[in-house]
């Protein structure tokens, strides 16, 4: 088993890290939060790894930290998730809103990826309810749907969802609410246009 890997970046593709270590280049599937990161190529990165074999597959996933790692551990053990769709939800917030989305039995915030449907995000949280910790989930689950709603508004007047999605995480973290969210993600990107 790879526990982790530290080493050059060499590419960075849409769903991968290129990862050279000693003459060796590593391909580090991982999930688009840490892919949409400022990493640099030519810089050194340190990921924590876990190496998925089925068949004819033998495939590396990279994670920022030791709890994504396990986190993505304990969504793979869940019956029809594996590892695509566990980077899939990875990609929709971080730990503590993701466990807080379980706690609160919030099955519409992990369908927010493709290959989630409904029936496996109420799998999800049957099964991990119980396995995770989630103080004041009531709050992280209000700031997943106002940041989402914040999106779908910025979609509705004809920003792509990246570029939503990019002024959202410039977005003041005092701003709360969905009005003040929106007001400043469009003073944002006003700027940029």
């Amino acid at each position: 088993m790879i526990h982790a890997i530290s080493g050059e970046l060499v590419n960075k593709g849409r769903d991968f890290l290129a990862v050279e270590l000693h003459g060796i280049t590593f391909k580090v599937l991982t999930h688009k939060r840490l892919l949409e990161r400022p990493i640099v190529i030519g810089s050194k990165v340190s990921l924590f790894t876990y190496l998925h074999h089925k068949e004819d597959v033998l495939d590396l996933y990279g994670f920022d930290n030791q709890e994504e790692l396990r986190f993505f551990e304990l969504l793979i053990s869940v019956s029809g998730v594996g590892p695509k769709s566990a980077l899939g939800i990875l990609s929709v917030g971080d730990i503590p809103q993701l466990e807080a989305a379980i706690k609160e039995n919030r099955p519409d915030l992990l369908t927010k990826v493709s290959g989630v449907g409904r029936k496996t995000a109420e799998r999800i949280i049957v099964e991990l309810k119980s396995k995770v910790e989630s103080s004041g989930s009531a709050i992280k689950v209000a700031g997943m749907e106002s940041d989402s709603d914040v999106v779908e508004a910025l979609m509705g007047l004809g920003y792509k969802a990246d570029q939503a999605k990019e002024a959202l995480k410039k977005v003041s973290k005092e701003a709360e609410g969905l009005e003040e969210k929106l007001r400043e993600a469009l003073k944002l990107l006003g700027r940029r246009g």
